[in-house]
């Protein structure tokens, strides 16, 4: 009997470029936004701005009013799905994600179950449709409704019920590019006048994980949708994928004919939101995030944003805007950058800001702290 060969082994560089490469962010691409949504599967969204910053590091040419304009027209929506945190993605794909996701959302309840002592979910849920379908509703009113109806129950535990029950979408003008608003909710059936996919579609998602994040473990997948038992969608899709191994040796799959490039092409320097699907989509994230850094991007419990130099997590900005209409893009490197490096990332800091804040006076670039306020002493780029 003739054995099977070993699965070829892709080094960290290698899955760095690959993932690069299936994230938009190994060269800008002319895409429209909706389609970028589409390949990319969502983007992570728990504030306003993340998925605009990183749509202007993947697309050529990107336009802030573009995604905003497919929010006004409900052809994208902020809603909770992946990992029980709000993504905006299109219209489609939230109705056929909300029922993979729903175990994810659901497991909420556990850790609020004490709080909803006597409450029947089955009519929480029936009272808050109706609610929240007559007009949208913000949190606070949604709590308020369901206390009127389970007056010795938590609030919040309420609340969270509502939100793992239904699938509810963040209507505008919350999302909107440049217009401000607070969180009112609907439910995606009513927003959107169409009805969820009736079953989890488990094998269709598997292949476009794989097109977007590949090549990938089944735990990564797991870890990127924040749900279990997705082996059996994997080995029924085995005949049409191909298997690789990490360094570890943990098992890969990807497309055949998915993009794996050369692990020494260039990967120019790119400028990323707090949250970034980049850095949350892998069981294991060291294709992106060197060991060393693995923990800097957080200051207590607030996200930071991030850049890349050479394919990896290389530091932090922020972009700051001055009532004289100037701008500077505060830029903090984890170690030392050659000139030529730097010159690079100041370049890309100002494509950054110039997409951000299109219409300044003025853009700089100042190297120094950025989680402590102001920068500090460290220079123009």
């Amino acid at each position: 009997m003739t054995k099977t060969p070993p699965a070829p082994v892709l080094g960290r560089r290698a899955l760095n470029r690959a993932t690069l490469d299936r994230q938009l962010l190994l060269r800008r691409t002319r895409m429209s936004a909706q389609d970028a949504l589409t390949h990319l599967v969502g983007l992570q969204a728990q504030n306003v701005k993340p998925p605009y910053v990183a749509l202007a590091a993947r697309l050529d040419g990107f336009d802030p009013e573009e995604l905003s304009g497919l929010m006004a027209r409900r052809a994208a929506v902020r809603a909770v799905t992946m990992r029980s945190t709000v993504h905006t993605l299109t219209a489609d794909d939230l109705l056929l994600l909300r029922p993979l996701s729903r175990p994810a959302v659901e497991r909420e309840l556990r850790m609020f179950r004490e709080g909803l002592d006597g409450v029947d979910l089955e009519r929480l849920a029936a009272v808050a449709r109706a609610y929240v379908e007559e007009e949208p509703r913000t949190p606070a009113h949604i709590r308020a409704e369901l206390a009127r109806h389970w007056p010795d129950a938590d609030p919040q535990s309420l609340g969270i019920a509502a939100r793992a029950r239904l699938p509810l979408v963040q209507v505008t003008p919350r999302g909107l590019w440049g217009r401000s608003g607070q969180v009112a909710l609907t439910t995606a059936e009513h927003w959107l006048g169409r009805p969820l996919a009736e079953e989890p579609a488990p094998d269709a998602v598997v292949l476009r994980y794989l097109a977007a994040f590949g090549p990938a473990s089944v735990k990564d997948m797991q870890v990127w949708a924040g749900v279990t038992r997705l082996r059996e969608a994997f080995e029924r899709l085995r005949p049409e994928l191909r298997t690789f191994r990490d360094e570890s040796g943990v098992e890969l799959f990807d497309l055949p004919d998915a993009p794996r490039p050369d692990p020494e092409t260039p990967a120019p320097p790119r400028f990323l939101p707090e949250f970034d699907n980049l850095l949350l989509s892998h069981a294991d994230r060291s294709r992106v995030v060197p060991a060393a850094h693995k923990s800097r991007t957080w200051k207590g419990n607030q996200a930071l944003s991030t850049f890349l130099v050479d394919g990896f997590l290389a530091g932090l900005w922020r972009l700051d805007e001055a009532k004289d209409g100037s701008v500077v893009v505060v830029v903090e490197a984890f170690e030392e950058l050659s000139r030529e490096l730097r010159a690079a990332v100041a370049e890309e800091a100002v494509r950054t800001a110039a997409v951000l804040a299109a219409g300044a006076s003025s853009y700089d670039v100042r190297f120094g702290a950025v989680a402590d306020g102001p920068a500090r002493t460290g220079g123009r780029a």
